[in-house]
C-alpha cells in the first residue's frame, strides 16, 4: 500500500484528502506538528508528499527544499493561489506537479495515482532515517543536519547506519564489529573505538552532540 504525507493545514481539506485516499486504497497521514515536518517525513516514509504553499513556521517552499536535500519523492504542491509564479516557483523547488484550490478530489486523486505510477514503476522511494533533527539517507549515504551535509567514512556511515536503524536499542561492541567486517579492511575493539570516537567529534562539531551514548559493557546507543 502506498503511503500519502498530507502537509496541509486547514484541517478539513486535509482530512478529506485523507478520507478520500483511504478510498484509493493509499495509507494516508496528516502532518501533526508543523515544526517537525522532517521528522514525522522520515518517521512515515511516504511514497508522496501533497504539499500545501501557505503553511504556519515555514512555508512549502521551504519544507520542498528541505525534503529534495534527502529524497526523491514525488510532491504535489496544493494552494489556493495558482498564478504562474507559484507554479514556477514550486516546479523550481523540485515539485513534480500542482494543483490549484479548490480542486475536484477525483482529479486530485487521479494526479496523484500517475504520479505513483510514473515514479514507482523505476525503483523505491529512498529510505531516510532521522535522530534528533539529524537525516541519514541510505540511498546515497549522505548524513544531514541543519541545513548542512556531515562527510562520512564507509565505517562512520555503517556505525550509524546500524545505530539508527536500532534507535532506543543498545547496539553491542560485538554486532557493531561484524558490520563493520564486511568492509575492506580489519576491524578489531580498538579499531571500532577509534571509528566511534571521530565519528563523535564530527558529531559534536555539527552540533549534535551527545548524540551516542556509550553503554558500559554492553554497547552504544542513540535514543
Amino acid at each position: 500500500m502506498y503511503r500519502i504525507f498530507i502537509v496541509e493545514d486547514d484541517p478539513g481539506i486535509a482530512e478529506g484528502i485523507r478520507a478520500q485516499a483511504e478510498l484509493w486504497a493509499l495509507e494516508a497521514r496528516c502532518i501533526r506538528d508543523f515544526r517537525a515536518v522532517m521528522a514525522e517525513f522520515a518517521a512515515f516514509q511516504p511514497h508522496l508528499v501533497l504539499l500545501d504553499i501557505a503553511l504556519p513556521f515555514f512555508d512549502g517552499y521551504h519544507w520542498c527544499s528541505e525534503i529534495r536535500k534527502v529524497s526523491k519523492v514525488p510532491i504535489l504542491f496544493l494552494s489556493s493561489a495558482s498564478d504562474n509564479m507559484n507554479l514556477i516557483m514550486a516546479m523550481n523547488m523540485g515539485a513534480d506537479d500542482f494543483i490549484a484550490k479548490p480542486f475536484d478530489a477525483n482529479v486530485l486523486m487521479a494526479k496523484i495515482q500517475a504520479l505513483l505510477r510514473r515514479t514507482y514503476d523505476f525503483g523505491d522511494a529512498v529510505p531516510v532515517l532521522e535522530h534528533r533533527g539529524a537525516l541519514l539517507n541510505t540511498a546515497d549515504g549522505t548524513f544531514s543536519y541543519a541545513g548542512g551535509t556531515l562527510p562520512l567514512s564507509k565505517n562512520e556511515y555503517r556505525i550509524l547506519l546500524l545505530l539508527m536503524q536500532n534507535k532506543g536499542r543498545i547496539v553491542s561492541r560485538e554486532r557493531l564489529m561484524q558490520a563493520l567486517w564486511e568492509t575492506d579492511s580489519f576491524v578489531d575493539d580498538n579499531t571500532l573505538t577509534v571509528n566511534v570516537n571521530r565519528l563523535r567529534k564530527k558529531l559534536n562539531a555539527a552540533g549534535l552532540e551527545d548524540f551516542i551514548t556509550t553503554k558500559h559493557g554492553a554497547g552504544y546507543l542513540i535514543g
